[in-house]
């Protein structure tokens, strides 16, 4: 299951080399989008409206006056979006999000495999680790949990993106499920309290009665299981269901498969879409770093081109991005205080005398030893055109 990627600058050589030529030099239609199961998908529709199940989906809350999502960098839209701006992709719950997720050291007690070069969404809390396979979530989506207070983790196999964040709105803890909606070809969930309508990659509520409100936003990780279990060998995996339950009971899928599979390398955006920007192929895998004025947009194959770790400024913020196991992770660079350039020896960063983990970003050795960086990025890696749609003024490393 694990995800290639396209590398580089868009060319029409590279891009019709990578989509797979055909004869005169056209490159093939993309095949259809994966999804779940065919029972479970409806067709995709123009609009939210055309869709939407008064009764379980409600339209925006009459009452809430218009917003902007702008937060520096971050994509200027008006809020509550339009109907007009949502693309059904399944029923409402069809792809049912896990809300009472159970745990163990690893899957050797399921037919389902895990293998070390799966990946994974990882989270730290104070000491404390936890694995959400992309193997699950590609199915789900969205997992409620409570790891460090309430959490939820979130996946768009679209966007191939990851997002963390505090399971709480307006302070109260609420279960969030699976829409079936898209914006810009993103995840769309709603929460059990209010029926709000939240984006995952913007991390804000676009429709309903909370429209214009931010979930606060943790720290996690894509990377391999390998990887992540290296750098955290206490850790604990997510288990699939059955053993964790899902939002519409007991559900059973081959997490073997991956429904999505093939996606990742075809020119195909989402259920419909163009590359935003084409500095970049599409699919290209980017780590993003923001700040309150400014974006960059690390590419995977620019940083391992750099010998796998990258020391640059965002804005004002000084930054060291690294690759791992064909992921990125992106730091703050600074050390007591001080902003330090990084160097590499192998699977671990250097500065300041001591060695410090791709993955846990802690200090392993030396006069820093259990010193952990801060986080430079707010969401995971994800696919250059998903970045691209959120953050329309970006920078890219390298270009």
């Amino acid at each position: 299951m694990r995800r290639r990627r396209f590398l580089g600058t868009v060319g029409t050589g590279f891009l019709l080399g990578a989509a797979g030529c055909v004869s005169g030099g056209q490159a093939p239609e993309p095949t259809p989008e994966p999804t779940p199961t065919a029972a479970e998908t409806a067709t995709p529709t123009a609009t939210a409206a055309d869709a939407r199940d008064p009764a379980t989906d409600p339209a925006p809350d009459a009452d809430v006056a218009g917003t902007s999502a702008d937060a520096g960098p971050l994509t200027d839209v008006d809020l509550p979006l339009a109907d007009k701006d949502l693309m059904r992709g399944a029923p409402k719950d069809a792809i049912p999000a896990i809300i009472d997720p159970v745990f163990g050291a690893d899957w050797s007690d399921f037919e389902a495999s895990l293998e070390d070069d799966e990946r994974v969404i990882g989270v730290a809390v104070d000491g404390n680790a936890r694995a959400y396979p992309l193997g699950i979530l590609n199915w789900h989506e969205v997992v409620n949990d409570d790891f460090g207070g309430p959490l939820l983790v979130t996946y768009c196999p679209l966007c191939g993106s990851g997002v963390t964040a505090e399971r709480r709105v307006d302070g109260e803890v609420t279960t969030f499920g699976v829409s079936g909606l898209l914006w810009n070809n993103d995840l769309v969930m709603y929460d059990e309290a209010t029926e709000s309508l939240w984006s995952q990659v913007l991390g804000k509520a676009v429709q309903g009665p909370k429209t214009g409100t931010a979930l606060t936003l943790r720290p996690s990780t894509i990377t391999t299981w390998g990887a992540w279990r290296a750098d955290h060998p206490d850790t604990e995996v997510l288990l699939p269901p059955p053993a964790s339950n899902t939002v519409t009971g007991e559900v059973t899928r081959n997490y073997d498969v991956n429904p999505y599979d093939g996606y990742d390398e075809s020119v195909r955006i989402g259920l419909g879409g163009r590359n935003p920007d084409d500095r970049l192929h599409p699919k290209t895998t980017v780590l993003g770093v923001a700040t309150d004025e400014v974006a960059t947009a690390f590419p995977l194959d620019a940083v391992e081109g750099a010998g796998g770790v990258v020391n640059d400024t965002v804005g004002e913020l000084p930054v060291v991005v690294a690759s791992a196991d064909e992921s990125l992770v992106a730091y703050v660079r600074r050390v007591d205080g001080e902003t330090v350039e990084f160097g590499r020896d192998g699977d671990a960063l250097t500065a300041g005398g001591s060695r410090w983990g791709l993955v846990s970003g802690e200090a392993l050795d030396g006069p820093h030893e259990g010193t952990t960086l801060e986080r430079a990025n707010d969401r995971s890696e994800m696919f250059w055109f998903a970045w691209a749609e959120f953050f329309p003024d970006s920078d890219i490393y390298g270009q």
